[in-house]
């Protein structure tokens, strides 16, 4: 089982540099085994191209390397934090990808201006407070996982597979290490789009109506889009 998520969790890894969404090494992807609490994520600072299967690294709830010869992501502590909240997901992802940095940078989540943004997300975006200088000087990746888990008090994180931290960067996350990139992807462009509409001057969100149809379409318990 760890050997195909390892293979799974790499392969992912490698889909956040063909969708142009990382740099050198910032950015990483883990994925959860459910039955057996372990957690395979990206080795810390690796460049993408110097990766392979066998490099990534497993760790248990608690943080602690149970195989692997290379440290685990940094972030790795904010994975566990969203795993421990979030019991319906299976992988996560952590980028730096541009547009929805840019959000995050100006600490504002990112509003429903159109269906593109309703078909794949409930509602907007949220981003997160800013961490205090005790979080950050205590323990800043799971305070960080924290003020995520935080966020999403009143949001369903399933309908809302995906967040901003403030003045950091973006996380995803889904059932599996492949859709956790796929919300990965939709995210950026997503956040790229309503930053063109703001350039625009977009008049405000849609409708709820029509924000509840779109992503009810797809998701909802009478979906029709889709095969």
């Amino acid at each position: 089982m760890l050997t195909e998520l390892k293979h799974r969790v790499y392969e992912a890894n490698l889909g956040l540099v063909k969708r142009n969404l990382v740099l050198y090494s910032w950015g990483n992807v883990s994925g959860i085994d459910r039955d057996e609490n372990l957690i395979v994520i990206k080795p810390s600072g690796v460049l993408y191209e110097n990766l392979t299967p066998f490099e990534m690294v497993v760790v248990d709830l608690n943080g602690r390397v149970v195989d692997g010869n290379l440290k685990p992501s940094s972030d790795t502590l904010t994975h566990i934090e969203l795993y421990k909240a979030f019991p319906g997901i299976g992988a996560i992802v952590h980028t730096h990808s541009t547009y929805a940095v840019a959000w995050a940078q100006a600490c504002k989540p990112i509003p429903v201006y159109g269906t593109t943004h309703a078909d794949h997300f409930s509602g907007p975006v949220p981003c997160t407070r800013m961490l205090t200088q005790q979080e950050v000087e205590s323990a800043y990746e799971k305070e960080t996982g924290r003020v995520i888990v935080e966020t999403f008090k009143d949001i369903d994180p399933l309908h809302v597979p995906g967040v901003l931290v403030g003045n950091h960067g973006p996380f995803t996350w889904g059932e599996t290490p492949e859709k956790a990139v796929y919300n990965a992807a939709v995210l950026e462009e997503v956040a790229r789009m309503a930053w063109l509409s703001v350039q625009l001057g977009a008049a405000g969100p849609i409708p709820d109506y029509l924000l509840a149809k779109h992503f009810n379409r797809k998701h909802g318990k009478n979906a029709y889009y889709g095969q």
